[in-house]
């Protein structure tokens, strides 16, 4: 008996499925070349949207490169002169809602961050974090909300000597900065906060600084107040008051720096503490000699 002979027949089902796909997307493409084509409005439509989303492409493609925040001025320049850069910064910002990372405007800039339900992917244990001094936390909130102040105008509202330790500290952290000298005897320097500040703090601006309302809420403030407790609305205004004089030179932050240093060796002793690591006691001197 003669066995039957095979032959192998070639399988050409997926080269088949390939055609077919490609067939189909060279209709769908003939089919909408001539409908945009004979539409003159959805065509410049299409091109005027493709043009938009190229232009947001730079946007995130400089935001995501950068490591500081940047300004809309400096992202303007890819773009036309034109454009609205704040509206297409906007947009994209939406773009980015419920997304991992998010678009934030901090300190007048724009910048790529973690979204804050996840920030604890993140987190970095740090054993060389330095915590400030309730006294060092006392004196940035009063300069955050009264800038620009002196040191004797914070010393009165605190009702207790400030030492130079502490505005030291502070300057060093570059949250605080000299703004200028304020037009009384002995032109005392006044004191604002710094962009740093409003960075580290996630802040657009000083005026988006929690109000009395919210820190009754957040039970930061005591319930029972005085009935004309008041607080000041916190701004920031970079150039100086009619009462400011301006600093006559960059001589004039290193005098700023020199004198703390020197007060700092008057008054060592008495206020020693103040300024210094988390658990230890504060020592300060009021204004009849008396320590806290």
């Amino acid at each position: 008996m003669v066995p039957p002979r095979l032959s192998v027949v070639p399988d050409n089902s997926r080269e088949m499925d390939v055609m077919s796909a490609n067939d189909d997307a060279d209709n769908a493409h003939e089919q909408t070349a001539p409908q945009t084509l004979s539409d003159p409005e959805a065509a410049v439509d299409h091109l005027s949207k493709s043009a938009r989303r190229e232009k947001l492409r730079r946007l995130e493609a400089l935001l995501f490169a950068s490591s500081q925040p940047l300004d809309a001025k400096a992202l303007a320049r890819c773009l036309d002169p034109d454009d609205d850069v704040n509206a297409l910064l906007v947009e994209l910002q939406n773009d980015y809602t419920d997304r991992g990372v998010a678009l934030v405007r901090v300190a007048g800039r724009w910048q790529f961050r973690t979204a804050d339900d996840l920030s604890y992917l993140l987190e970095r244990q740090q054993k060389d974090e330095r915590k400030l001094s309730k006294a060092a936390l006392e004196t940035l909130a009063i300069i955050a909300y009264h800038q620009p102040v002196t040191r004797a105008e914070i010393e009165e509202i605190r009702g207790v000597s400030t030492s130079p330790g502490t505005l030291d500290v502070l300057m060093e952290t570059n949250w605080i900065r000299p703004r200028g000298r304020r037009r009384a005897p002995g032109r005392p320097l006044t004191y604002g906060t710094t962009e740093t500040f409003l960075v580290h703090f996630g802040l657009d601006a000083i005026k988006d600084l929690p109000g009395l309302a919210d820190l009754k809420a957040a039970g930061l403030l005591d319930a029972n107040l005085p009935p004309n407790f008041t607080m000041p609305a916190p701004t920031d205004i970079a150039s100086l008051m009619p009462d400011e004089l301006p600093l006559s030179d960059d001589g004039d932050e290193e005098e700023a720096q020199e004198s703390l240093a020197l007060d700092g060796e008057e008054t060592e002793g008495e206020d020693a503490g103040e300024a210094g690591e988390a658990g230890e006691p504060e020592s300060e001197t009021t204004s009849g000699g008396e320590t806290e």
